[in-house]
């Protein structure tokens, strides 16, 4: 069986330069958080908006003409009379 210490601080190696700070790197900073919280605020607005438009939209049919003058649609000879 290896030594798990050996492979644990080989694991330790790779992952220690993802904890490294580089003042290099772009981030996105406080501008990518006023952009992203202006993005969220607009889609919430339009999604608040639709709703309230969707609620006034009345989706109830009017019935078919066969069905009022009577005739059933299941049944054949009361439509060819």
């Amino acid at each position: 069986m290896p030594d798990m210490s050996a492979s644990v601080s080989l694991a330790m190696t790779h992952l220690v330069p993802l904890a490294e700070f580089d003042k290099n790197k772009v981030t996105p900073g406080v501008l990518g958080f006023v952009v992203f919280a202006a993005l969220a605020l607009a889609v919430w607005g339009l999604m608040k908006s639709m709703n309230r438009h969707m609620n006034k939209v009345d989706f109830k049919e009017d019935p078919e003409p066969e069905a009022k003058s009577g005739a059933s649609a299941a049944d054949p000879e009361a439509r060819r009379s």
